[in-house]
């Protein structure tokens, strides 16, 4: 390797989050071919961590020379460089639940044991909610809050990880009487409950990488019938962006390969709250307009 290359190497980032970080930095003023790149890379890790350079640029809809383009643009020598950052990735996001618990295991056994444990998980909530708190957009939160005060029925979709936030979502618009219903049928009714949503309603979609690929599709349903989408996820390049009006990127920390929802569950109890304060605040100026 040469000095150059060597220093290239040295400047590129080391781990999957830093170097998401960077492409989301940099998304705005990438060359149109590279950011064709970097939406693909995102949205497919798994495929850039084990394709190789002829497959991943027909996928991508790019010339194999894009690819190694891309990764110079990053700090890399070359896309095999970039490449080896996504295998590690996906080495540290496949690691099995037994895997990952041993591993806690033998950080507790570095410690205080169970409180080494909880610190840990405490670290990374505490994290999450500090990037919230350091990076939400007041304008964003306010049209969210804005759009779905003004729903019918609000329509929540999440599967998975995601699926206790929907739940919870559920749970306090129904104590606050606010109309919802989330899109999950035992009876497989999902594109039937999807189908009463109209304009007059709104949809709030969560997930994150690897997203749901439920999710998505109900998601893209809506938006073709033309109901408003609120989104929270964790990339501009996520497949939920595409869809959504008003779309919130929510960074969730680690600890052990278990990733935190703190900051997920904040921003849903602010928008619940908040969609219901807001409701109140239209009755309350509608009946003092209403003719005597």
């Amino acid at each position: 390797m040469s000095d150059v290359e060597q220093t290239v190497e040295e400047e590129a980032p080391r781990d999957y989050d830093t170097l998401r970080a960077l492409i989301l930095e940099r998304r705005q003023s990438l060359p149109k071919r590279i950011a064709q790149v970097a939406a693909y890379s995102l949205d497919n890790p798994d495929e850039i961590a084990f394709g190789t350079a002829a497959s991943i640029a027909a996928s991508a809809g790019v010339q194999p020379s894009t690819l190694i383009r891309f990764a110079q643009h990053l700090g890399f020598a070359g896309f095999t460089s970039l490449q080896s950052v996504f295998r590690e990735r996906l080495r540290e996001r496949n690691s099995s639940y037994e895997e990952r618990l041993s591993g806690l295991r033998a950080e507790g056994s570095k410690g205080a044991g169970s409180r080494t444990i909880l610190d840990g998980f405490l670290s990374a909530s505490e994290s999450s909610l500090a990037t919230m708190a350091r990076t939400l957009d007041q304008t964003v939160l306010d049209n969210a809050i804005a759009m779905l005060a003004d729903a019918e029925t609000i329509y929540i979709l999440a599967r998975r990880r995601s699926y206790p936030v929907a739940s919870y979502i559920a749970y306090a618009l129904g104590k606050l009487k606010v109309r919802s219903q989330i899109v999950e049928s035992p009876s497989g009714l999902n594109p039937e409950v999807i189908s009463f949503a109209t304009v007059r309603d709104a949809a709030l979609a969560i997930s994150f990488s690897p997203y749901a690929p439920a999710t998505i599709e109900e998601a893209r349903l809506l938006s073709e019938q033309g109901v408003p989408m609120v989104a929270i996820t964790d990339s501009a390049f996520s497949p939920l962006a595409q869809f959504a009006d008003v779309w919130f990127e929510v960074a969730e920390a680690d600890y052990g390969g278990f990733r935190s929802l703190s900051a997920t569950m904040a921003l849903s109890m602010a928008l619940s709250v908040g969609v219901a304060e807001k409701r109140r605040s239209l009755s309350r100026r509608g009946k003092k307009g209403s003719p005597q």
